[in-house]
């Protein structure tokens, strides 16, 4: 590792950039002094930064013109507030042998405390076990129709993660969190079968680099580990090691009751009832299913709400309570302008699945009802 005289000159548009993005893996409460900075190793004209919280890392990649290699550990939040602020486009940045950092652009300057990069924690490499490709703006909508309903319950690791579940050339992407299940799947060109659980954080920053684009991320799997290329970025991710639940036998096989209803009618709905409930007073969104409409009522200690939505329900007539957020949380992520709502009575979950297709399904567990009134 080579700390001394590193020279170098490169883009402030490119290097903030790079920096913001990579800055997000940096720990921001760690005993471990490098760790609160970015590792800058510049070789062959080109520049690597990487930020990393001993779970995730991520790494970039940027073009630069190396007059002196090296490298050098900086502080995150230091080196992104001055790169940002920075008055011109080209930025020259020098180390010496006592591990100061200046940084240079026009007529602003500037001297930091550097850390010597033999302190600065490898992230670990694995062993290759295999690897998948899935088109970036498909992963993206995948892993945001599903983060909302990962587990923040630290007790029981595993489902603070989603599940990637590859099984004969089709992907699905599933969360749990005890009430609720978000489930995503598509056909993926993948001959191996294979079941992983990231991490809902890495899945968050994921979700950030991702663009839209048709571009590919692909990602590398080992038995612990995984890394995921998101074009010039890649994150690295511990695994999360344990069972996942058997969520296939989780979802009601039956459907007694179904109705299609608006996605946008339907949340608009729900918020009306939800102005009577808050974090203090907790009180089911009542749907009363019959025939031809969805009766919504909410009473709680400062009121009572109704409202009822027309539809053309199929099957039995159903009372059931639910729990308002995790009712918007799940129609929210619903890309489709219609769902159809499907009972199997009033103490199995209900299911929300798109009318044609099958490429969502959630699930929200119902809340008991009191019938007092």
């Amino acid at each position: 590792k080579r700390d001394d005289f590193m020279k170098l000159n490169c883009s402030q548009s490119k290097l903030a950039e790079a920096v913001t993005n990579v800055q997000r893996a940096v720990s921001s409460k760690t005993s471990l002094p490098a760790l609160e900075g970015i590792l800058i190793k510049a070789y062959k004209n080109q520049i690597t930064l990487c930020g990393y919280d001993l779970e995730i890392g991520i790494t970039t990649v940027i073009d630069a013109d190396v007059i002196t290699e090296g490298e050098i550990v900086v502080s995150a939040k230091l080196l992104g507030d001055i790169v940002r602020r920075l008055p011109e486009e080209n930025v020259h940045i020098e180390t010496d042998d006592r591990l100061i950092t200046y940084i240079f652009s026009g007529q602003a300057e500037y001297r930091i405390v550097g850390i010597s990069s033999a302190e600065y924690p490898e992230i670990p490499s694995f062993e290759k076990t295999d690897t998948l490709t899935i088109q970036s703006g498909l992963l993206k909508n995948m892993i945001k129709q599903t983060l909302f309903a990962i587990s923040d319950n630290i007790s029981k690791p595993i489902y603070t993660g989603s599940l990637f579940d590859i099984e004969d050339k089709i992907i699905r992407i599933v969360s749990v969190d005890g009430y609720r299940m978000a489930l995503r799947k598509e056909p993926i060109d993948c001959e191996e079968n294979s079941r992983f659980v990231v991490p809902g954080k890495a899945l968050s920053e994921i979700l950030k680099l991702v663009s839209e684009e048709e571009e590919n991320t692909e990602i590398i799997l080992g038995q612990r580990h995984a890394i995921f290329h998101i074009e010039q970025y890649s994150v690295f991710t511990r695994l999360i090691e344990g069972t996942f639940l058997d969520y296939k036998s989780t979802i009601p096989k039956e459907n007694k009751t179904q109705a299609p209803v608006g996605t946008r009618e339907m949340i608009n709905s729900v918020e009306r009832m939800s102005l009577l409930t808050s974090e203090k007073i907790q009180s089911p969104i009542r749907f009363t299913v019959t025939e031809d409409s969805i009766k919504l009522s909410c009473s709680t200690a400062i009121g009572k709400a109704n409202d009822v939505i027309k539809t053309t329900v199929s099957g039995e007539e159903v009372e059931i309570g639910f729990n308002n957020r995790y009712l918007l949380d799940a129609l929210r992520n619903a890309d489709t302008d219609i769902v159809n709502l499907q009972f199997n009575g009033p103490l199995t979950p209900m299911k929300i699945v798109p009318v044609q297709g099958d490429s969502f399904l959630f699930l929200v567990v119902p809340m008991r009802l009191n019938y007092e009134n």
